[in-house]
């Protein structure tokens, strides 16, 4: 059975204060639920993050990570620094590193290999754009990303694999595709990999959604078949909003 998981994405939110405060607030508020949980603090708070939640089932996770295992690479961080922390969960391939940072496929899968190979569990992101959408592209624009970041790897890696669809007409804008459009995605996503590897891959592996998710459409989207969970933004800042959104599983 696949698991249900509920992801806080904290992108470039939250002083050390601030982290060790809302981490506390959310141990106290957690309710108890059959999902996963996972915060993604920024990188300098990652420690502070997993001694405040020693002995939590909330788990950690890194908002990215570089594909080389050392080296001049100034202003990375590297799978081996994130494990030395405790930090086995990262999320790869989010639209806003694709879109302001220029990451793209090749690159991408570059580090996915990382993460598979030191162990990582990644949480990989992907979706179209509203013009991709609008002009009916938006199941080729997505086979294509997964294709060529992620059906490269061997078939047991998949055990590693978490995906996060997200449409970035979404992500931050107030819109949501409809649970309708989201359970269609979702399906299609687990179509494709079953055609790529075989259907206990696709039925085993737990597919996120991303897009403006909060405590108001969380159940709704989560109750269809191919959703198990979300990716949440902005709703996971504020702890009464994302301890909402877990009860939705």
């Amino acid at each position: 059975m696949r698991a249900k998981i509920v992801a806080g994405n904290w992108k470039m939110n939250k002083t050390l204060q601030e982290t060790e405060a809302l981490l506390a607030e959310l141990s106290a508020m957690l309710p108890d639920s059959q999902a996963e949980v996972i915060v993604a603090p920024t990188f300098v708070n990652l420690q502070a993050a997993q001694a405040a939640l020693q002995g939590s089932a909330i788990q950690v996770a890194a908002q990215n990570m570089h594909f080389a295992e050392n080296g001049a690479y100034t202003g990375e961080i590297s799978a081996d620094m994130l494990l030395s922390l405790g930090v086995d969960i990262v999320i790869l391939g989010h639209s806003e590193r694709r879109a302001y940072f220029g990451e793209d496929d090749a690159l991408l899968a570059k580090k996915v290999k990382t993460a598979i190979t030191k162990g990582m569990k990644t949480i990989f992101c992907f979706g179209e754009e509203l013009e991709e959408r609008k002009s009916d592209k938006h199941f080729e624009v997505v086979e294509s990303q997964l294709k060529n970041a992620l059906f490269d790897l061997d078939a047991d890696a998949w055990k590693q694999i978490i995906l996060a669809y997200e449409p970035v007409w979404a992500i931050g804008t107030g819109e949501t595709a409809s649970p309708e459009q989201a359970q269609e995605m979702h399906a299609f996503i687990r179509k494709t990999i079953a055609d790529a590897y075989n259907s206990s891959i696709a039925d085993n592996v737990s597919i996120l959604y991303g897009g403006s998710v909060k405590p108001g459409n969380a159940a709704e989207i989560f109750s269809k078949p191919d959703v198990d969970g979300g990716l949440i933004g902005g709703a996971s800042l504020v702890a009464s909003d994302f301890v909402e959104i877990i009860k939705g599983i």
